[in-house]
């Protein structure tokens, strides 16, 4: 029963306790106001309870159970099993010590943590839902940070107990499937799609895109394209999921309809943002037609209100949105502060790892660049050599004048190496720079070192470009 409109009141109210939204909080806190922060499921959202980390625990776990695999010639024998709900109860209690983390932060910090689901009700009031009472907010400062969601299909509905969305094929399984269907050959599909098949299941990857992981740098995308079927992997692209039979799923392929067998099927065809249902009229907020909130550098869409992630344009990061809640935090505390990265990096934690930063040459060519690009084979790599992993290379893309607009990388743990050179094109750093800067060996970060040398005309350990 709903009684009354009395209301508390906060300095600055944040919606959404996610990655973006937490830090928000905590940086709001920090700089002296009095905050309130609203999440009506878990502290951490998506990307902490049930994205980012417990699949990187999966992967973590799959990459052990495939060890016996790799040592081979190395003159190590290993057997291994997989207990998987042992690995899920490891996955929740990983998840569990963040978020209790977060959580002790925000407590120290001063910030109250309300449980509810939060929407406008007034220009600078929120009605927050708890159960069978609501309870109203006055701010004057608002930063959304309310996320985004798994996009369902009507022809995979999930209703089916076969099917899943991203969070499902983390938590829902009780065996290893025998036979497993990813619908969706993104960052997200190829990610989970390989974990399992280390696990032990038979993977089906569907994309209807012509390739895999559509929208990263084509080169990425074939060394990945090439490591699958070697895990057993098929990929069929060009190729759409049009509904379920008793063996599995339906497909139409470029030779026509097919039915896949599956004992279980993942659906991860992209996320929609979660706009749709805040009365953002009532704040004065619009969206566009993708259901973004358009924000200026300082993160405002409108007077009082702020947002971040991945309901506003960019790549649905969980690092993007922190640094926009920086930002945000800052705005709503009366400070100046805009949001204008160099370039924000991307890793899809596949296998091989693949990593992207800034300009693509055919990207840096469309902008009016005079491009320059050396790729160093990681076959040459002395590091990747000695753990037996040389598939992949470090490519680096630069302007005339030598300065770095770009890297694509893939290979052995790159996610790792993606932070120097996102911070080398903050810095507009060159070339000759990145050379004069002494890498230690052996290890996968001379691949950058590598490159940077190309790129100067004087590889030391490929050959030398020809010349003229």
């Amino acid at each position: 029963m709903v009684v009354g409109e009395v209301s508390t009141s906060s300095q600055v109210l944040v919606i959404g306790g996610g990655p973006g939204g937490y830090a928000a909080a905590l940086r709001a806190a920090r700089l002296g106001r009095q905050v309130t922060l609203v999440e009506r499921d878990a502290i951490g959202g998506t990307c902490l309870n049930v994205g980012c980390i417990p699949s990187k625990v999966l992967i973590h776990a799959a990459e052990l159970a495939h060890l016996p695999t790799t040592t081979e010639g190395t003159g190590v024998q290993l057997r291994a099993s997989v207990d998987l709900p042992a690995v899920q109860d490891h996955l929740r209690e990983v998840v569990s010590g963040l978020t209790g983390g977060v959580s002790s932060l925000l407590a120290t910090a001063g910030v109250t943590v309300v449980t509810g689901t939060a929407r406008f009700s007034r220009p600078n009031r929120a009605a927050i839902a708890m159960g069978d009472r609501v309870e109203h907010i006055e701010f004057e400062e608002v930063i959304l940070a309310t996320g985004s969601r798994p996009i369902e299909l009507d022809a995979l509905p999930l209703g089916d107990e076969r099917v899943v969305n991203s969070t499902g094929a983390l938590f829902s399984f009780a065996t290893v499937p025998a036979h497993l269907v990813v619908v969706g050959g993104g960052y997200i599909g190829i990610e989970l799609g390989t974990a399992w098949a280390k696990l032990g299941a038979q993977v089906t990857i569907v994309e209807a895109d012509e390739t895999i992981l559509p929208g990263m740098d084509r080169r990425l995308a074939r060394v990945v394209a090439r490591r699958l079927p070697e895990l057993g992997i098929e990929v069929l692209t060009g190729t759409t999921a049009t509904g379920l039979d008793d063996d599995g799923v339906v497909v139409t392929t470029p030779d026509g309809p097919r039915s896949l067998p599956a004992t279980n099927v993942v659906v991860s065809v992209g996320r929609r943002p979660n706009t749709d249902d805040l009365g953002l009229d009532k704040v004065g907020v619009r969206v566009d037609q993708r259901g973004l909130i358009p924000v200026d550098p300082s993160r405002r869409a409108a007077r009082h209100v702020l947002a971040i992630g991945d309901i506003t344009d960019g790549p649905a990061l969980a690092h993007k949105a922190t640094a926009e809640a920086e930002v945000a935090a800052r705005t709503a505390a009366g400070l100046d502060a805009q949001f204008d990265p160099a370039a924000i990096p991307a890793v899809v934690f596949s296998d091989p790892e693949i990593a992207t930063v800034g300009l693509t040459a055919d990207q840096a060519t469309a902008a009016g660049a005079e491009v320059q690009r050396f790729v160093f084979p990681l076959s040459a790599s002395s590091r990747a050599r000695t753990i037996g992993a040389t598939g992949g290379h470090v490519e680096l893309v630069a302007d005339a004048a030598g300065t770095v607009l770009g890297a694509q990388i893939a290979g052995p743990h790159v996610s790792e190496l993606i932070g120097e050179l996102t911070l080398a094109i903050e810095m507009a750093v060159t070339a000759e720079e990145l050379a004069a800067t002494i890498h230690p060996h052996p290890t996968m970060s001379e691949g950058v070192l590598e490159a940077a040398h190309g790129l100067l005309g004087m590889p030391l350990h490929v050959a030398a470009p020809r010349r003229g």
